[in-house]
């Protein structure tokens, strides 16, 4: 009998952000299982991955999280079918961040009789010239001072530094190392290993070492919440190691505040995921992961870096997690290599090659294993990977699957896929009904053209679905008497949810007021619990301004409720704020069958926005739930409850949406909306028929295959825009389960 696999994930509010490493985790596990090493990935979970039947990735080339909602009514199957939903991180060069497509072929390592060698390309092959060295490129050939390499404030707010005053930073604590740097000021190593949480990601252990490589601090530390996951397999911590300890984070924030001198330098790598779990802030570092720089925005791995630069080995395969002293000592000496021996004398090292031929062995090692063991292998294992391919790929092959790549012409291909280059849309569907099925592992492209990629397009659609939220999350009570108590109305309409603005419309005989809520349930409570009453002392109506945008709103709002990710899901209002999540967990525990409890906070204030969003595991219990808490009274207050309309990804997107500030002037807005509303109307076609193309490859698919579908998102110096990934495992009924 046929085993079924399964997907969860708890996808609601902060936790819907993810990013291509995170996504990748989940291509790799879902492909490659436990038997090749490849981990569950940290934020959802595959069950039974053995049973998957192929993973399906369709990529909707130059589209973002704006076009599926632009469209959304366009998008009839994708959002009747797949229940998980993610916000995806923007990147400059999707393919090549996601899976190591569109290199530059000229860039690829051939093979020659004296071994691997680079192609003809000048900024690869010749050694004095280093121009085009992304080292080089970004800090010239001189050797410089330690200054030179620190962070500047922009660069540590691009790569999500914890900076004074900044968002969710608000409690971190300050080495107050606040003296001025020299070229002379002390390097100190940091290292952490962390658990997954109830709170998140929190430190288990802290290393520092000083310039000389001393351990300074080599700490375990209690997590403040509920562990999750210790994620012993890289931190190398138990649940055991942690039951005698007493150290607390406090404990570890003061420690450092003391051992570290006013002008110490921090040096780590990824350095930032440290520092937020440590919740302290620290004006000078140095970064390893981008000190040794590449393109693309990619990063070298510590362990690589210390084995190509330093010669050691560390974190090895054969001990138990990461050594966060080793780790550390390894990132100092890195730094300190690349301050003595300058940026030259790196750059001629060419690790990209290295790594090429790092890769390279590996595979051959693995075809070697298989070969020993009767097995074929195909002959394209003899030709040298991509650079930067990620290594899922290569073991794909190794184990004879060979990965399918299906996309239109320009779309760069590699030995290691079975690539077909087609002209249109329709082509790629056709090929992909005829070859998915024979593939374990398929990657299907499909693009809107040229035409509509455009940057102004781009804004124009941003813009009118940030004017549409607007006006759906818009609400005109009234008429009110001259002398109405304000107060008392904003208090009544409070309880629908967060009220972003209130203001009074005077232009009317009798005063009336518009109220603009943060979430798109709360006014759509108050349009239905709050017209036709009495309110401050006056019979009021409540509705949404009539405009041409707004004509189809009811038809919206009924299809955001019908929406596969919002099925068993109810919001609820009339939150005090002195009501923490504890609280809430326990008032709610005696709902039956309640999976998660969401509560929103704002991004800038860290505070709950007094609401909240309740997750079943079944339906009709949140029908009953909704039914049982209408009325309810929570330490004095009444609560208000509905299905939900935007309990994921979704909230935190308005949020950004409802916050953000338009820079462009109004001559240039009004011209892009113009040549906006000249093909709209054949943008509209064009998404309902790549709905119909995604729904033909979908029904055509094996039961149990995973397929995930990305609006891969924008990143360029003219633009950015957020990309949204849906994912479900193919079941009898043709919808995804869970």
């Amino acid at each position: 009998q046929e085993r079924s696999c399964r997907l969860s994930a708890a996808l609601l509010g902060e936790d819907c952000e993810i990013s291509h490493e995170q996504l990748y985790e989940l291509l790799k596990y879902a492909a490659l299982g436990k038997c090749h090493n490849a981990a569950q990935p940290s934020w959802c979970r595959i069950h039974h991955q053995s049973h998957l039947a192929g993973v399906v990735l369709v990529v909707l080339h130059e589209m973002s999280q704006v076009h599926f909602y632009r469209f959304y009514l366009q998008f009839k199957h994708l959002r009747r079918v797949f229940r998980h939903r993610f916000t995806l991180t923007p990147s400059a060069n999707f393919l090549t961040s996601l899976y190591g497509e569109g290199t530059d072929t000229d860039l690829r390592p051939q093979s020659t009789a004296q071994g691997l060698t680079s192609t003809s390309s000048d900024c690869v092959t010749k050694s004095s010239d280093l121009q085009c060295d992304p080292i080089i490129r970004r800090y010239g050939e001189k050797k410089r001072g330690l200054t030179s390499y620190t962070l500047t404030l922009e660069e540590q707010k691009k790569n999500d530094y914890p900076i004074k005053g900044s968002p969710g930073c608000k409690d971190y604590i300050s080495t107050e190392c606040d003296q001025q740097r020299t070229d002379s000021s002390p390097l100190f190593g940091l290292d952490c290993e962390m658990c997954l949480t109830a709170k998140g990601n929190e430190v288990t252990r802290v290393s520092l070492v000083d310039a000389q490589g001393q351990c300074l601090l080599n700490e375990l530390v209690k997590p403040e919440s509920t562990v999750r996951n210790y994620r012993t397999r890289f931190s190398g911590v138990t649940r055991k190691m942690l039951l005698p300890v007493k150290t607390r984070l406090s404990d570890i924030q003061t420690r450092l505040k003391k051992m570290l001198p006013h002008d110490a330098v921090l040096v780590g790598h990824s350095l930032n995921a440290d520092l937020q779990a440590l919740e302290m802030i620290h004006p000078s570092v140095i970064d390893t992961s981008l000190l040794f720089a590449r393109d693309e925005g990619r990063r070298f791995k510590l362990k690589f870096l210390a084995k190509a630069v330093l010669g050691k080995e560390i974190q090895c395969e054969q001990k138990l997690g990461h050594d966060p002293t080793e780790d550390a000592r390894a990132a100092l000496e890195l730094a300190q290599f690349f301050i003595e021996q300058g940026p030259a004398k790196v750059a001629e090292l060419n690790l990209e090659m290295l790594l090429a031929a790092e890769k390279l062995a590996e595979v051959s090692q693995n075809k070697a294993a298989l070969q020993s063991q009767g097995c074929e292998v195909e002959k394209q294992l003899n030709e040298p990977p991509h650079l930067s391919k990620p290594c899922f790929l290569d073991c794909l092959q190794v184990t004879g699957q060979k990965p399918l790549l299906l996309g239109r012409q320009g779309l760069d291909s590699s030995s290691l896929c079975q690539s077909n280059l087609s002209t249109s849309n329709k082509q790629i569907l056709q090929r992909a009904l005829e070859d998915v099925p024979l593939s374990t592992f398929s990657i299907i492209q499909f693009s809107l053209g040229p035409e509509y990629i455009a940057s102004h397009l781009h804004a124009g659609l941003h813009e009118k679905v940030r004017s549409k939220l607007t006006d759906m999350l818009t609400i005109y009570a009234g008429p009110f008497e001259e002398s109405f108590c304000l107060k008392s109305v904003k208090k009544e309409f409070g309880r629908c949810g967060p009220i972003q603005s209130l203001t009074v419309v005077t232009e009317t005989f009798q005063p009336y007021v518009c109220v603009q809520y943060e979430v798109l349930e709360a006014a759509q409570l108050a349009v239905e619990s709050l017209n036709g009453a009495e309110v401050a002392g006056s019979c009021i109506k409540v509705q949404r301004a009539v405009t041409a945008a707004m004509l189809d709103c009811d038809v919206l709002i009924k299809e955001l409720e019908l929406d596969v990710e919002n099925e068993g899901v109810i919001y609820v209002a009339g939150l005090k704020k002195s009501l923490t999540e504890t609280d809430l967990q326990e008032e709610f525990s005696h709902l039956k069958d309640l999976e998660t409890l969401f509560l929103p906070k704002d991004p800038q204030s860290g505070k709950h926005r007094k609401c909240c969003f309740l997750k079943f595991q079944k339906s009709q219990s949140a029908v009953d739930a909704l039914e049982a808490i209408n009325g309810w009274t929570i330490k004095g207050s009444e609560l208000r409850s509905r299905n939900a309309l935007a309990s994921g990804h979704l909230w935190r997107w308005i949020w950004q949406m409802n916050h953000s500030n338009g820079k462009q002037g109004k001559h240039i807005f009004y011209e892009q909306m113009e040549q906006l509303s000249d093909c709209e109307q054949d943008l509209r076609k064009k998404m309902k028929k790549l709905d119909d193309h995604i729904k033909k490859l979908y029904r055509s698919l094996q039961n149990n295959t995973l397929c995930v579908v990305l609006f891969p998102g924008v990143n360029s110096t003219h633009r950015s825009q957020p990309g949204l990934g849906l994912m479900g495992i193919k079941t009898d009924g043709g919808r995804s389960p869970c």
